[in-house]
């Protein structure tokens, strides 16, 4: 069920990148597939983040009409390198993804620009400009959007969470084995 949750936010995603940047100029700053592609990432599934970041860059390279696989390369590399972090760094606060999300952000613009730069392309808009401007929009909806995110997915997990803690108050407690007594 939270396959299919990530696929449809990806699809949203992936619509919403197409079509804000016409309505509102500002909109085109926010990357809101790799927010999502990170998200994944931050699960801990490592393949299938790699899927949803390589289907995420192609599909909005095929609807904005730029250089086809540059931003699937750089998704996909955005999620490889999210999950390996997530594989040796505990990353469940939202403080830590913050970084993550910034982070992630930046990689993903400069081997962007960089594919363009190889591949002899001119890409849009002034480079410094457009990363930071990028950075700083896609930081601020990315916690906000990982906000909401986490809390669609953590219903099921409070529910569980309750029954937990039922049943542990259920239990007796235990002695403590150890005593700390002055010997005379």
């Amino acid at each position: 069920m939270e396959q299919a949750k990530i696929i449809i936010a990806l699809v949203i995603a992936v619509l919403l990148q197409w079509t804000l940047r016409n309505v509102f100029e500002p909109f085109a700053f926010i990357d809101f597939p790799l927010i999502i592609v990170v998200y994944a990432a931050l699960q801990g599934n490592s393949m299938r983040s790699l899927l949803y970041g390589t289907f995420a860059g192609i599909a909005v390279d095929a609807l904005s009409g730029g250089l086809l696989g540059a931003n699937g390369f750089s998704k996909t590399l955005v999620a490889f390198v999210v999950s390996e972090m997530v594989r040796r760094v505990y990353l469940d606060n939202l403080l830590l993804r913050i970084p993550v999300i910034a982070g992630a952000c930046l990689l993903d613009d400069l081997v962007y620009y960089g594919m363009h730069r190889l591949l002899g392309q001119e890409p849009t808009g002034q480079f410094i400009t457009t990363i930071s401007y990028s950075l700083i929009g896609t930081t601020i909806a990315g916690t906000i959007i990982f906000l909401l995110l986490n809390n669609v997915f953590a219903e099921n997990v409070r529910r569980g969470k309750r029954e937990s803690f039922a049943t542990r108050r259920q239990q007796t407690r235990r002695r403590n084995p150890i005593q700390l007594r002055s010997r005379k």
